[in-house]
């Protein structure tokens, strides 16, 4: 469960709700295989919702196009990346915290996180020829992006310059998304150098260097 800035913890979701995100994310999963055993374009609505075990009108009932249907599975890992920073706690070191949960987050704990990152791979790739598919790339990072904002005020604390608080957010979630576009361009690890969570980790101090939340004076770190 994600947590908001200041340790606060949102509402538990209904069964309903949870029936329904767990549908959701059945057929994203089962977009993402077929995309990337067949690319978009080999791909029907109707071939999703039988690999996913659903109707075509349940399909149509969460996403409006074949692209839309990856999306959850896209946005479950911001949503991850930004419980894991969220539990740092206000008193934390920003940029400390920041690296250590683009590690946590893009390092694969288990097979199916492994399983996750080669889809993902996976979709980036066919996104270079499907402009749909990429437009949901994009709409997935800028949708993430604007909830980091609220994370990283939470940590920054009340002082926090909200212009500062805008670059902080934007160069942490521009430095995941160009993480992953170079990893999925070649056959780069899952763990290790080369990694989605090295990669990000080395994006994000370049991102850094000229913001003074993320890069603060020695004296002003952990306040």
């Amino acid at each position: 469960m994600s947590t908001k800035p200041g340790g606060a913890t949102p509402p538990t979701r209904t069964l309903v709700e949870r029936r329904r995100a767990a549908t959701q994310l059945d057929i994203a999963r089962a977009a993402a295989e077929l995309f990337t055993e067949r690319g978009p374009d080999g791909t029907t609505a109707e071939d999703i919702a039988r690999q996913a075990g659903v109707a075509l009108r349940t399909f149509y009932r969460y996403f409006r196009s074949k692209q839309d249907a990856v999306g959850p599975l896209l946005a479950g890992g911001a949503d991850r990346w930004r419980a894991l920073l969220a539990a740092a706690g206000p008193d934390a070191d920003l940029p400390g915290a920041l690296e250590s949960s683009v590690v946590a987050s893009l390092h694969p704990a288990d097979d199916e996180a492994e399983e996750g990152l080669r889809w993902t791979r996976g979709l980036l790739r066919a996104a270079v020829d499907d402009p749909a598919l990429r437009a949901v790339w994009y709409r997935v990072h800028q949708e993430s992006e604007e909830r980091l904002r609220e994370v990283v005020a939470g940590l920054a604390g009340p002082d926090a310059d909200p212009l500062e608080v805008r670059l902080a957010a934007a160069a942490a979630s521009d430095a995941i998304r160009v993480a992953l576009e170079t990893w999925a361009e070649d056959e780069g690890p899952t763990r290790g150098e080369g990694s989605p969570a090295t990669l990000a980790v080395h994006c994000l101090r370049e991102f850094a260097g000229g913001l003074r939340l993320l890069n603060p004076p020695e004296d002003l770190r952990g306040r």
